[in-house]
């Protein structure tokens, strides 16, 4: 039996992509992304499930750092869940008595308008996942969580309001990461990471130009900073295509031979639920 990696605890919607990904498989909860990652790099888990991309905030920052900068594992597939998130507490507790909300930190910021407008007043406390952020409030009178109601199920706590987000097509994208990316499907998208000169203009065109003139889609393209100092970033790049591809490989040589540093984060199918409503 595969064992897979996933932010945890049980109850999480990482756990329920790790559930979509490999249902028979012994899934085994870390505490925090980079312990997801660690496990995986020490055979402690075949794989680890992570989630990476929000459609309202964004980048799952924790996530794309351990990956770029703390581990050499890569991406092999992904699974685009739809969320929706739930304000959950302990039996018995009111609205207006809420005076904290704990949850992820991407959970804060996908619920922005509801704690603005109906607890303004609350403390936001961040947690490491929001399953976890459930098991702390049943311990603290006044709090509540934001997480899935699955999560409420399974600690014994109450469901107070239910779709809090602030885009009822709110959807988080995860991947799975393993010691290699997978073989070519025909429907395939691949991630990258490299630098370029920060002191030179035309630099990070002349890479992305590689691409463009191989007729090669780029459905993503961002930046985190280097590390290493202000203002030098790391640029991450979605492509469709799998590296093997004759193009796809061509383009990625040429861009690694313009770049200070480059890396394949994996080649992997593409998502069907990606772009639906």
């Amino acid at each position: 039996m595969a064992r897979l990696a996933y932010l945890g605890p049980p109850g999480t919607f990482t756990e329920e992509a790790a559930l979509r990904y490999q249902p028979s498989a012994e899934l085994l909860p870390s505490p925090t992304e980079g312990a997801v990652a660690a496990a995986v790099e020490a055979g402690k888990a075949d794989e680890g499930v992570l989630a990476i991309e929000n459609s309202i905030e964004g980048p799952v920052t924790r996530t794309v750092d351990a990956l770029v900068h703390d581990t050499h594992l890569s991406i092999k597939a992904e699974i685009v869940l739809a969320i929706e998130h739930c304000l959950i507490a302990a039996p018995g507790t009111r609205l207006d008595s809420i005076t904290a909300v704990y949850a992820h930190t991407q959970a804060l910021g996908q619920c922005r308008k509801f704690i603005e407008q109906r607890l303004p007043n609350a403390r936001q406390v961040a947690a490491l996942s929001n399953a976890a952020a459930v098991e702390e409030v049943l311990l603290v009178p006044g709090a509540a969580a934001i997480a899935g109601a699955r999560a409420a199920d399974l600690y014994g706590a109450q469901v107070l309001e239910r779709g809090i987000g602030d885009s009822p097509r709110n959807k988080t994208r995860f991947v799975v990461l393993a010691g290699a990316d997978s073989a070519p499907t025909g429907r395939d998208k691949t991630s990258i990471a490299f630098t370029v000169a920060h002191d030179q203009p035309g630099t990070l065109i002349d890479v992305l130009h590689e691409f463009s003139d191989r007729a090669i889609n780029l459905t993503k393209v961002e930046s985190r900073p280097s590390r290493d100092e202000l203002g030098i970033y790391i640029f991450l790049v979605d492509l469709e295509g799998h590296r093997s591809d004759p193009a796809v490989a061509e383009a990625l040589a040429a861009a690694q031979a313009k770049a200070f540093f480059f890396r394949v984060l994996g080649s992997y199918p593409r998502s069907d639920d990606a772009r639906d409503p």
